[in-house]
């Protein structure tokens, strides 16, 4: 689905704050909350000029931290993702992500994306999500194998399942607290 399990949100959103990137990478970004809450945990001061009584929101040119997005089902974009993302991709997350330069991002977050590809692509795509990251990259998948088929998005079916094993043989070495998520991180 496009959105996440409540009980991870702070994890990974604290997890983030911790790191405090200048550049992030949101893969999958579904209903586009990670880059809201990434955008006003880490961006908070510089979201709004308040002027005596009265406020207003700084432009997004004066946005401190890139924080861009990978979405594939084009039908999940709203007005959240305008104001959170500095740029969005629409299309196959492993074909745009061959486009992206190595080391681009401080942070690459992939949640709840990994169990939508096969075992062969999942690995492609957790090589791929390294590959742009030159800081942290941090990926969550449910721990139990959740049938999944949504027939008006196909990009939603389920069709793997990953254990700590096959994170640690892709290089994933630390693991986040969480009782129905996977939360893998690796720093490069």
């Amino acid at each position: 689905m496009p959105f996440s399990y409540s009980s991870q949100l702070s994890t990974i959103i604290g997890f983030a704050e911790q790191q405090n990137p200048v550049s992030v990478l949101d893969i999958g970004v579904g209903m586009g909350q990670y880059g809201f809450l990434l955008r006003t945990n880490l961006e908070n001061v510089n979201l709004f000029e308040i002027n005596g009584s009265s406020g207003r929101q700084r432009d997004r040119d004066q946005w401190k931290v890139r924080i861009d997005g990978i979405e594939g089902y084009a039908g999940y974009i709203t007005p959240v993702h305008e104001y959170s993302y500095t740029n969005l991709l629409i299309g196959e997350a492993l074909e745009l992500l061959s486009t992206l330069e190595d080391n681009t991002y401080d942070l690459v977050l992939a949640i709840d994306i990994l169990e939508h590809f096969d075992k062969e692509q999942g690995i492609v795509f957790l090589r791929e999500s390294q590959r742009v990251c030159r800081g942290y990259t941090l990926v969550s998948t449910p721990k139990e194998f959740i049938a999944q088929e949504i027939p008006a998005n196909p990009l939603e079916n389920h069709r793997s399942h990953w254990n700590k094993e096959d994170f640690m043989l892709c290089g994933f070495d630390t693991f986040l607290p969480n009782s129905l998520s996977l939360i893998a991180v690796t720093k490069k």
